[in-house]
């Protein structure tokens, strides 16, 4: 029996269809019986809690729940009152979840392999399952074998840059980490002093047990954006759909692989649809109410553009800009200022449109814009916004529509 595991906590009542389409793929692909251990809290509805077992049953497997908030009361509101910022991040309060999968799951237990829900599988877990992991408390796939630059946290020296891996994936050693409960709880203590570093599970195993993996080839948790960049082919490898890596064009295979096995999931119902015209309907009126700010926003005053001289003609063109109107080209750090020293004298008389996406190698910094006392919509544009991908402009990227089936 193979022993896989989910940890989530669904406050919208959507996260469950990912765990959902991930379990389908799984036993669709693995030819061994599997049980499926989900740890959840109250936010897990009756009948979403239906359709997950309706999946089981319909391919013969197990699937077993556990209450973390009722069985790990105690431990779970004392990672919360160190770390209180966690039930406003974005991966919320489940990712502490993962940390108690050894005192949860049963003692019999003595491995198991820990999945996150946007996780798809294109290979049999047999392969991850049969790995020795001998004195190794994980089985895992480092970063950089995704080609993902250096963390902070290894900058700052806590993690070597070639042991820091993805938590998405692990195989974990059940027997070894029962014994290392207070060691975890030095990582929450870490995480708890430095906030500066965005990730929460990940970040406290990294700093605790880095050292003590088994580093794995790649196909056994592929980040999907990485290999959608290098234009590979699908292939038997287990797929992590990271960030916002799932999106609605279906042309593209990563996308139709998900979609494929989504459907047939009984999340797909005729709810759905309704979702989907619901956020594509708050996504008409936002473009109706940016058009409408930048029509107000442009009465009695003259434009100004921020721009790169590489990108000068087209924005030109685009925008038909005239001879007499003002144009800061964004070369370097003097151009931000040459531009805050414009917009202070122009203040009222102009509206910047920011046409920089990318400045200097990063965003460029509204915060700096709003910090010195302008106001979007009114003192600034984001340019970039108004301008389709065909014009150089970002893709849209529907990944709030995913969310919303």
């Amino acid at each position: 029996m193979i022993h896989v595991c989910y940890c989530f906590h669904d406050k919208t009542g959507r996260y469950a269809k990912f765990v959902g389409t991930s379990m389908l793929s799984l036993f669709e692909k693995t030819f061994a019986p599997v049980t499926v251990h989900i740890l959840h809290d109250d936010t897990l509805t009756p009948d979403n809690r239906d359709k997950l077992l309706l999946i089981a049953e319909r391919c013969n497997q197990i699937v077993k729940f556990y209450n973390v908030a009722e069985l790990c009361s105690d431990k779970l509101n004392q990672m919360v009152r160190m770390v209180p910022v966690v039930e406003k991040s974005r991966v919320s309060v489940g990712s502490f979840f993962k940390l108690m999968i050894p005192q949860i799951i049963p003692r019999e237990l003595d491995r198991i392999i820990y999945l996150d829900a946007d996780i798809l599988f294109n290979l049999d877990v047999s392969e991850l399952w049969n790995i020795e992991l001998g004195d190794k408390i994980f089985g895992v796939v480092t970063e950089r074998a995704n080609g993902i630059g250096t963390f902070p946290v290894s900058r700052d020296g806590f993690v070597k840059p070639e042991d820091y891996f993805n938590s998405g994936v692990l195989l974990m050693n059940l027997n070894l980490l029962r014994g290392e409960e207070s060691t975890i709880l030095d990582g929450v203590k870490f995480k708890a002093e430095h906030l500066q570093y965005k990730q929460f599970d990940q970040l406290i195993f990294n700093y605790c047990f880095a050292t003590r993996t088994l580093k794995l080839p790649v196909k056994f948790n592929r980040f999907v954006g990485r290999a959608r960049g290098k234009g590979e082919p699908l292939d038997e490898k287990i797929y992590h759909y990271a960030g916002v890596a799932l999106t609605l064009e279906t042309s593209d295979p990563f996308n139709r692989l998900w979609f494929s096995c989504f459907m047939r999931t009984p999340f797909l119902d005729v709810e759905v649809f309704g979702r989907i015209f619901r956020e594509v309907s708050n996504l008409c009126n936002l473009l109706k109410d940016r058009s409408l700010n930048v029509a107000v926003g442009m009465s009695d005053k003259d434009r100004a553009f921020f721009v790169a001289p590489t990108q000068l003609d087209a924005v030109k063109k685009f925008f038909a800009i005239r001879d007499d109107e003002l144009i800061i080209p964004a070369e370097n750090e003097d151009s931000l200022r040459k531009l805050l020293d414009a917009m202070k004298t122009f203040k009222g008389d102009k509206i910047f449109f920011i046409m920089t996406e990318i400045f200097l190698k990063r965003p460029f910094p509204f915060d700096l814009l709003t910090k010195a006392g302008f106001v979007a919509g009114k003192d600034f544009i984001n340019g970039w916004l108004l301008l389709s991908d065909k014009k150089g402009g970002a893709p849209y990227n529907s990944y709030s529509l995913v969310k919303a089936l």
